[in-house]
């Protein structure tokens, strides 16, 4: 990349830390700088840091081959109108004007989406999702976010909420996520499998049944995905029903997206990414069941590609797509 070439700043705000990073229209990150949130300074002090981190790459990209500025973030926010409202990692980021203030201290556009939203368009412009019209990506880590890729755009919905697919009601009874006994987010999450295997386990060792994974009951309460993943993996018995009803409630969960959208892709991150042998199974049987055949005939799920640089590019796509779309 030549210094007289256009260039394009995402900025990825997170509640552990934050990200700058510069790229090209080829999504080619150029350079990246990340550093720690630490929400309790407030969002000025926060703001305030980037355009320090901003100034120091004009140093070696000219400011005037600036184009456009994306940002990812956690929500509630508005994307149209670019105000970022109190997201939970974010405390006191309450009616946040961050478009406006970015777009007029750099005089170029900017874009927000959160970050689900985000992560689908880079899934969807260079990852598993390329070259697809409709397509979702389901986030299947810490909760179940998504975002809708649909005939060729991202859609948002009416006020930001398009895509919570996490608070889908698939069981009267469940692990607790979203808010919600038997959601989709609850048995489709970290934190919702590491509620399923404290229940799982418990119940067992009550019984007198041995569980290999963990024998001891006051370990059960700490139990976490990626225990119950590694278990699993080694054959554990245990950990590989809990994995099965976690995969069960993932194919139901895909088999009304399915059903609804019509996708050509399902692009699933984090949990899923990593063990895709072990769920993939148990979605496939699900999916013969309870989707329309010919819908799920032209539907891969894949597993997605981005890794964690997902956050990076995701902030870098916001700037693209907004611009080239």
């Amino acid at each position: 990349m030549k210094q007289t070439d256009k260039f394009y700043i995402g900025l990825d705000i997170g509640g552990t830390k934050c990200a700058v990073v510069l790229g090209d229209e080829n999504f080619t990150v150029h350079r990246r700088i990340q550093f720690e949130t630490r929400v309790e300074r407030g969002y000025s002090a926060i703001l305030e840091e980037f355009h320090q981190h901003i100034s120091q790459l004009f140093q070696e990209f000219p400011k005037e081959g600036l184009a456009r500025i994306g940002i990812s973030c956690g929500g509630p926010l508005d994307s149209k109108k670019g105000i970022i409202y109190s997201p939970p990692n974010l405390p006191g980021w309450d009616g946040v004007p961050i478009v406006e203030i970015f777009s007029k201290k750099y005089g170029v556009p900017a874009a927000v989406q959160n970050d689900a939203n985000a992560c689908a368009l880079a899934e969807w412009l260079m990852g598993a999702g390329k070259g697809t019209q409709n397509m979702i990506f389901l986030t299947f880590g810490t909760g179940m976010g998504s975002g809708l890729i649909l005939n060729g755009k991202l859609y948002t919905g009416t006020n930001d909420l398009g895509g919570e697919v996490g608070h889908i009601r698939l069981a009267e009874n469940g692990p607790v996520g979203f808010g919600k006994a038997g959601s989709f987010e609850g048995f489709c999450s970290g934190g919702g499998i590491a509620q399923l295997a404290t229940s799982v386990v418990t119940g067992k060792l009550k019984k007198g049944e041995k569980v290999g994974f963990c024998p001891d009951s006051k370990k059960a309460t700490a139990l976490t995905a990626k225990d119950v993943a590694v278990a699993a993996s080694a054959g554990d018995p245990t950990a590989s029903e809990i994995i099965r009803i976690s995969g069960e409630y993932l194919g139901r969960g895909l088999a009304v997206l399915i059903d609804i959208i019509n996708p050509e892709c399902i692009v699933i991150g984090s949990i899923y990414a990593r063990n895709v042998e072990l769920f993939q199974p148990h979605i496939n049987r699900i999916l013969k069941e309870e989707a329309i055949p010919a819908a799920v005939e032209v539907c891969q799920i894949k597993p997605a590609l981005l890794g964690d640089s997902i956050g990076d590019f995701a902030a870098l796509c916001v700037a693209l797509y907004e611009n080239e779309f």
